[in-house]
């Protein structure tokens, strides 16, 4: 074998370890790159001479050559941001998205997101983040992914008030006064209820309910303690001020289900049965208020209060009342929670569902082709993709948050510098043959 050949062998080496300082310098280049992936350069040896000698044939080598370069889809550390666009990828999936107009594709890791003019979420360079939609009931929609936008929900439409829940003590130790005629109602007692008089009634509670229009209302309960039970009363007015009552003094609310109030020498309340809350049969105590009309052209309003009350010798007093009425609200935000799912949320605090990132997850993502721009695109070395929601199986979104870069600068620097070492190892190498060569042409002197 000439030797030249190890001359060629020293060449090969100069072109693989320029090459791997060139996926070195790209890493290090790349170290604050949105959800970047560093790449390792794997070297194979050449070999294609065979010598024979006394000890049989020997195969001597031609030098190295870079056999691949892999992408290292290791998990990336997260940067905590202000921003609820932003969102990262804790497993193996992918970000899935697509030009404009186009079907084509594309896979990334970097999710800096945000709505662009038209409402569509889109990465930095305009591309359309696909994800599945939900409908009005906030069910998702069976079906091909979609560009996600957020459109027509500029105001969350009303909600009418239909159930009243309180939680309240009354006084045990409260004045007794005249009962209310629960046999015949419409008989006259005295003295009645004088919602301005505080000497007719025991303890008084309010709460604002809301109409089919949005409008909010407020509704006051009344609780006069006979002997042993409590009466309770309402009054509420139209928008014009006039009373909704049957009975301008307050109307008494009765029904089968336990009201007046009754409670226990415990001082729990009880239902038409004689059970408190303790017992498995307890019929939950409730009592409804008749249509009310309130004049704006909004429906009439029928609510059902719920009674979860006490009778301990503490001072009267509304622990928490809630109501399922909302006026119509304004769109405040847009954002991503931790589900992966497009969120509108509005003044009235209500929420609507409007699409939820989905993610994709490759057998060979080694196989992905880059592109550019912190994207990938499938290759038949990468395999088709599986598209899903987020979860276990495709990984787990956290919002507020973006994936760094994988690169570990201390390793990429022990790299450059063993590269170094090689490159300068093939480059003494090309030196020494040609101080080989310059000897052998000497000979001829």
């Amino acid at each position: 074998m000439s030797i030249t050949s190890a001359l060629y062998s020293g060449v090969s080496g100069l072109n693989s370890n320029s090459k791997a300082m060139s996926v070195i310098g790209n890493n290090l280049a790349n170290t604050n790159t949105l959800g970047f992936k560093g790449g390792r350069t794997i070297f194979s040896d050449l070999l294609s001479s065979n010598i024979s000698g006394s000890g049989g044939t020997s195969q001597i080598g031609r030098g190295v050559n870079i056999s691949k370069v892999d992408s290292v889809f290791s998990q990336g550390t997260f940067e905590s941001t202000a921003i609820n666009t932003d969102v990262a990828i804790e497993g193996e999936g992918f970000f899935i998205l697509k030009e404009a107009g186009n079907d084509q594709s594309y896979y990334t890791r970097a999710g800096a997101f945000r709505f662009n003019s038209d409402g569509f979420l889109v990465n930095p360079e305009g591309y359309n983040v696909q994800g599945a939609y939900f409908d009005d009931a906030g069910q998702l929609i069976p079906g091909d992914f979609g560009d996600i936008q957020v459109k027509d929900v500029g105001l969350s439409p009303a909600q009418a008030t239909n159930t009243l829940d309180l939680i309240t003590n009354l006084d045990a130790a409260s004045q007794t006064l005249p009962a209310f005629n629960y046999v015949n109602p419409a008989a006259p007692y005295d003295p009645v209820l004088n919602p301005i008089d505080s000497g007719t009634f025991n303890y008084s509670s309010s709460a604002q309910i809301f109409d089919s229009l949005g409008t909010a209302h407020l509704v006051s309960l009344y609780f006069r303690k006979d002997a042993g039970v409590w009466d309770v009363h309402w009054t509420a007015e139209d928008a014009n001020g006039v009373s909704l009552n049957t009975d301008p003094a307050g109307s008494a609310l009765a029904d089968a289900s336990g009201v007046p109030l009754v409670f226990s020498s415990e001082g729990k309340l009880m239902d038409i049965n004689g059970a408190t809350s303790e017992d498995p049969l307890f019929i939950p105590v409730t009592a409804a208020i008749p249509a009310m009309d309130f004049g704006n052209g909004s429906a009439p309003v029928n609510i059902t209060i719920d009674f979860d009350m006490t009778q301990f010798n503490s001072e009267s007093d509304v622990i928490s009342q809630g109501q399922n009425g909302f006026a119509a609200g304004n769109l405040t935000n847009v954002g991503i929670n931790a589900e992966g799912v497009v969120v509108a949320t509005y003044s009235n605090g209500e929420q609507t569902k409007i699409a939820s990132l989905v993610l994709a997850k490759f057998n060979n993502p080694g196989g992905l082709e880059m592109v550019g721009s912190n994207m990938y695109t499938g290759t038949d070395a990468s395999g088709a993709p599986r598209s899903g929601l987020p979860g276990p199986e495709l990984g787990k979104i956290f919002t507020n948050s973006l994936e760094q870069s994988n690169v570990d600068m201390g390793q990429e620097f022990v790299k450059m510098i063993t590269t170094q070492r090689g490159f300068e190892a093939n480059s003494k190498i090309i030196t020494v043959v040609d101080e080989l060569l310059g000897q052998l042409i000497n000979l001829k002197r």
